[in-house]
């Protein structure tokens, strides 16, 4: 039988921290900032980047052939440059720059998930709360310098979806709109800059509530989004005819999702809408990978945080009163659960 099959499938998976570092390294080396829109030999990369001479070629024609970068020539006269993707996505000086949230894979969850037997066997957190006592975003949140980077790099991931949401879903029936746990207030500022109708609130943190007025001042949105401090588990959310959580449940246990689930439905008007931006799993729970190693990265984390399919939701959505829920595409793994109250 062994004949007849092919294992690249399984090595590919198995090694696959291989190719993982190599661009998690480039990212925290700014290598694809730093090539910009222009181009650089081997000598030069290994210069601009302070590498070893061993570093090169191996490092970079190693991201060509993982299409992370483009190649142009052979041997030490060789030009390498960004592909399309790369220049797009990972140059700090896109606008759709999403390294920071690789920054954050590459100091964070990458040594973390080396534990990640210790967390199937014992159900605990294999993070930060592990080696010195303190829960994952009571250490980011201590200190406003890392709690901000850690916001820009969820914007990073986030921003693919937040303008899938902005042009899928029909906000023409809604005035008012309140992200809880909104962060930097990105998904608030999407919003209203695609649907120019609307008032919203980016509610969380008070700690968080400065950072988010930066952004929204920076952005020219301060007309029709406002930046409020409160805390979403012992605070009523703000009043508004669409409560918005973007990349929220999932970071909590069960009991905390329907609390979070029956905190929106008590701050909507009938008639009104809840959306969660999550990496829905589908119901046979076979297809979304990312969404289930998400889940999995939820349990490093948090220990009993968890993601889960579109039924699940629509559960517990009915379960806190809502009439109606859907499930909505969005972008890559990403959907939105919609609940009509």
């Amino acid at each position: 039988m062994s004949g007849q099959v092919d294992p690249s499938h399984i090595m590919q998976v198995g090694m696959g921290f291989w190719a993982s570092k190599a661009l998690l390294s480039a990212v925290e080396l700014e290598l694809f900032t730093k090539l910009g829109s222009d181009g650089m030999t081997a000598p030069e990369m290994t210069e601009a980047l302070g590498l070893h001479e061993r570093a090169v070629p191996d490092f970079p024609d190693a991201l060509v052939a993982l299409q992370l970068l483009d190649r142009e020539g052979n041997g030490l006269d060789a030009v390498y440059r960004n592909t399309d993707a790369s220049a797009a996505f990972l140059d700090k000086a896109g606008p759709a720059y999403i390294g920071g949230f690789l920054e954050m894979c590459n100091a964070r969850l990458y040594p973390f998930w080396g534990d990640l037997t210790d967390g199937l066997r014992t159900g605990k957190p294999q993070n930060e709360v592990k080696h010195n006592g303190k829960p994952m975003f009571e250490e980011v949140y201590s200190d406003e310098g890392r709690l901000e980077q850690f916001m820009n790099a969820m914007a990073g991931i986030s921003a693919g979806p937040f303008r899938a949401l902005a042009e899928k879903f029909d906000f023409s029936r809604y005035g008012t709109l309140c992200d809880a746990g909104g962060a930097g207030g990105h998904l608030s500022i999407t919003l209203a800059d695609k649907h120019p109708h609307l008032k919203c609130t980016t509610f969380d943190l008070p700690v968080v509530e400065p950072i988010a007025k930066r952004t929204i001042e920076a952005t020219g949105v301060s007309d029709r989004v406002e930046a409020v401090g409160g805390d979403f588990f012992s605070d009523p959310l703000p009043k508004a005819d669409v409560i918005t959580m973007g990349m929220i449940l999932h970071d909590w246990n069960l009991d905390r999702k329907k609390q979070l689930i029956k905190a929106a439905y008590d701050a909507l008007p009938e008639g009104g809408a809840y959306i969660v931006i999550e990496n829905i799993i589908d119901d046979a729970r076979r297809e979304n990978a990312f969404g289930l190693l998400m889940s999995l990265n939820m349990l490093i984390e948090f220990g009993d945080a968890f993601d889960f399919t579109g039924t699940d939701f629509a559960s517990w959505c009915k379960e806190a009163g809502f009439r109606e829920v859907e499930v909505l595409p969005l972008a890559g793994p990403t959907s939105a659960g919609i609940a009509y109250k």
